[in-house]
């Protein structure tokens, strides 16, 4: 298992050009829209209350969060996160990626469905990939295929978990342009295709880490199965 040819040729390789490839385009789109100052010349603090200020969602309180591009919305705390860069910022990247995180609110407040799954994944999905792996070994070393074939269903949640997540992140950049719309914040076409450039190259990286997951799902259902043979 540790050494098999199948693993490195069907899933270290090809997530490594993929997650390589989409990481190289989003620190190109975010470090050209991040030297770019939005037209309203908000920073990304600015931009979310005038979001509050001109549409229909609700205020929720905001917090400076340590690290880059660690922006982030809580639903927990029914908090938004926002790193120096971006609350601070005045950049197309600040009010894209600020607009994106108050998208995540709209979704709570409105009840989303795929966002109430996702939470409710999300206790599951911290302990699925090391229990899984773990049982899958067991299972393996001890000719035990009961447990090897648990242990690639309990991978199975973080599959689901990051399927998902690829809706409900492009769906709260889909909301961010909509909310960016009815606050009068895209001053220009520059600040239109900014915002989308920046909301499309964040979503890829979901996109690639879903792509990763099933490459993994998938190998491991081929080990489990070449096992029994």
């Amino acid at each position: 298992m540790f050494f098999d040819p199948q693993y490195f040729l069907w899933v270290l390789i090809p997530t490594l050009v993929i997650s390589g490839a989409v990481q190289l385009y989003m620190k190109s789109t975010f470090s050209k829209w991040g030297q770019v100052r939005n037209g309203a010349g908000l920073t990304g603090g600015q931009v979310a209350n005038t979001i509050f200020a001109r549409t229909s969602l609700q205020s929720v309180p905001l917090r400076a969060v340590p690290g880059k591009l660690s922006d982030h919305y809580d639903p927990r705390s029914n908090t938004v996160g926002l790193s120096q860069d971006v609350g601070g910022g005045t950049s197309v990247v600040a009010m894209a990626v600020t607009a994106h995180e108050l998208g995540h609110v709209q979704q709570q407040q409105q009840g989303s469905a795929l966002m109430g799954l996702r939470q409710f994944l999300v206790p599951a999905v911290r302990f699925s990939p090391m229990l899984s792996y773990g049982l899958i070994v067991m299972g393996l070393l001890f000719n035990m295929v009961g447990l090897a074939w648990l242990g690639v269903i309990v991978f199975g949640i973080s599959v689901i978990f990051m399927l998902v997540t690829v809706p409900v992140e492009l769906d709260a950049s889909r909301r961010a342009m909509k909310l960016l719309d009815e606050s009068g914040l895209l001053v220009s076409d520059e600040d239109r295709a900014g915002a989308r450039s920046v909301l499309n190259a964040a979503a890829l990286t979901y996109v690639a880490a879903a792509v990763t997951a099933i490459l993994q799902f998938l190998y491991y259902l081929s080990l489990v199965q070449r096992s029994r043979r």
